[in-house]
């Protein structure tokens, strides 16, 4: 796996956020007939909020992004993107633990929304969400917190 770190994410990072976010869901959202070159980037500038985001870097640059946004039953976890030079090497999965990880913590669960036939699903589900709904779009899915020591093992 390649050495990478997690760094609060400021008001200036959103466009390289945009612009990652247009590159890994196009695929996705092309397959379900949603792709829109302006609107995939303009959706993230409307919602970007920099205290809820971190930014992943690793080889000393740009990588990727998180966010965990406060929700009225626990956080969301929002514009997980990972550059896919990097996808399949461990980074997302490492990021992934350490979020959970705090949310176990602070007995927080945590839910989501992933597009339909998106292979981030099995990251999800091997992560312990499991489904709540799903429309023709989208599916929702939720992980409730898991004891602290369960992450000892």
């Amino acid at each position: 796996m390649a050495e990478w770190e997690i760094r609060a994410a400021v008001a200036a990072d959103v466009e390289a956020v945009a612009e990652l976010r247009a590159v890994v869901l196009r695929a996705d959202l092309e397959r379900l007939g949603r792709y829109d070159e302006r609107r995939v980037r303009q959706r993230l500038r409307d919602g970007f909020v920099p205290a809820h985001t971190w930014v992943i870097e690793a080889g000393g640059g740009f990588a990727g992004c998180v966010s965990l946004r406060p929700g009225a039953d626990g956080l969301w976890l929002e514009h997980f993107y990972l550059d896919p030079l990097l996808q399949g090497g461990g980074i997302g999965a490492a990021v992934l633990r350490r979020l959970l990880s705090r949310c176990d913590r602070d007995r927080v669960p945590v839910r989501l929304n992933v597009l339909r036939g998106s292979p981030a699903r099995r990251l999800y589900e091997r992560h312990g969400f499991t489904v709540e709904s799903e429309d023709p779009v989208d599916v929702f899915m939720v992980r409730p917190p898991l004891p602290v020591a369960a992450h000892d093992s």
